[in-house]
């Protein structure tokens, strides 16, 4: 389905936006506390976006399965890789984030 494929790309943009921002964080942390946090809480901004964005994901696929049962095998293939691989750079989004707030 064409709308996972272009939710998949947001999700993308917006962790790519997330990443930038924790770590303009951190390099400026020191040298310009306030607008580190600034970008900390864009970083931070971004990841709901992505979580927004994600929901949707889901509440299309479910809607997609009421309707017409499974979706195609090779579709959820896909769907399953770009899930992992987003979910694996969300959390190290997240770990910098952390890292943020307790230097």
């Amino acid at each position: 389905m064409n709308i996972i494929k272009c939710l998949s790309e947001k999700i993308e943009d917006e962790l790519k936006d997330a990443s930038d921002y924790v770590d303009l964080a951190m390099k400026w942390k020191a040298e310009h506390p306030k607008v580190a946090e600034l970008f900390y809480t864009l970083s931070i901004d971004e990841m709901g976006h992505m979580e927004q964005l994600h929901q949707a994901v889901q509440d299309t696929i479910a809607e997609y399965k009421q309707k017409h049962g499974e979706p195609p095998k090779d579709m959820m293939v896909l769907y399953d890789y770009l899930h992992e691989k987003h979910t694996q750079t969300a959390t190290q989004i997240k770990v910098k984030q952390g890292m943020f707030k307790i230097q």
